[in-house]
């Protein structure tokens, strides 16, 4: 999993692409200047009150897949328009959109999006602090975005206005883990052995009554002579009863 923190100031980082694909940034490092590519997602948001919404360009993330960790992000600062729309969408309960290219189109209605949101109030009242998660499959391929706030409920309380200027968003890109292949080779091998074994060992191969029936017999031959006479005696037994019955 990748994750990155940081305080977005204007755009610190060039962007190359305005769609998903591969591209390169300047990212300034220690006071230096460093190339960083990899793979661009674009990130947009929304905040309407009707359902004619309308997206708009809120910034753009950076993941090398090849570099565990490597992820940067860069985000637009809100004008004193959408921060004013921000807070009249919370006022009435309304929502926080966001998404993400998930499968490019020919044109905006044939694109397929990756979409989330959350209450409009808490995106408020949590200072634009938030923590978004980027899903993709094994192939590197989105497959859903998820967002969060921090905090995230809404108890009405006052947010000033320098307080809606930035963001401040934590990012994960978050891939599943591979399943663990069964050993099948180790598994025959291990079969083959035992059965080349038990060839060269007939004498293994033989049942359990094949094995012990020098012992099985005498206990049969045993307990059948053992149970004859008591047999015998309870016959007589019954037989001078019903005699003395017949007196």
């Amino acid at each position: 999993m990748a994750v990155a923190r940081l305080r977005s100031f204007g755009l610190l980082l060039v962007t190359v692409s305005e769609t998903l694909g591969s591209s390169c940034r300047m990212r300034v490092v220690n006071g230096r200047e460093s190339e960083v590519c990899g793979l661009e997602v674009q990130l947009e948001h929304s905040f309407e009150l009707d359902n004619s919404i309308h997206f708009t360009k809120r910034g753009s993330l950076l993941w090398n897949p090849l570099l565990e960790g490597s992820v940067t992000l860069s985000q637009k600062q809100l004008t004193e328009e959408e921060r004013t729309k921000m807070r009249e969408i919370a006022s009435l309960n309304g929502v926080y959109r966001i998404r993400t290219l998930r499968k490019p189109g020919f044109d905006e209605g044939s694109a397929q999006y990756a979409t989330s949101f959350v209450p409009a109030c808490s995106m408020v009242e949590s200072h634009l602090s938030d923590h978004i998660t980027v899903h993709m499959d094994l192939a590197g391929n989105i497959i859903g975005v998820s967002i969060v706030t921090v905090p995230g409920s809404c108890t009405g309380a006052e947010v000033e206005d320098v307080d809606l200027e930035l963001f401040n968003t934590t990012v994960h890109v978050q891939q599943p883990v591979a399943a663990a292949v069964p050993e099948t080779a180790a598994f025959i091998e291990r079969l083959e052995m035992e059965q080349a074994q038990k060839a060269k060992n007939p004498q293994e191969q033989k049942s359990f009554f094949a094995k012990y029936w020098m012992y099985i017999i005498p206990i049969v031959l045993f307990l059948m002579m053992s149970g004859a006479p008591d047999a015998g005696n309870q016959g007589g037994n019954n037989g001078g009863g019903s005699g003395s019955g017949g007196r």
